[in-house]
């Protein structure tokens, strides 16, 4: 269902949407509409990844994990080795 929004912008920035939308071959409203759900999906995103500390994210990309690498087995053979050996 849509539902008629009023918005206060520069008149400047209105006129230059209008005519970026006119040359994509989109209206302004659709245009606004897709841009607010990218914003919307962007920040739920956000929400649901952890943050990482700043340690483990200067390691990010220093190593490559062999592509059948089963972190699960990984983990249960060394708590294994750990505790029952």
């Amino acid at each position: 269902m849509n539902t008629k929004l009023t918005l206060t912008i520069d008149k400047s920035i209105i006129e230059s949407a209008k005519k970026y939308a006119r040359n994509k071959e989109r209206s302004l409203s659709d245009l606004i509409e897709n841009y607010l759900k990218a914003l919307v999906n962007t920040e739920s995103e956000k929400k649901d990844q952890v943050e990482l500390s700043t340690t483990v994210k200067s390691l990010k990309g220093s190593f490559k994990m062999p592509k059948d690498f089963d972190e699960k087995e990984e983990l249960a053979n060394r708590l294994a080795e750990k505790y029952l050996l």
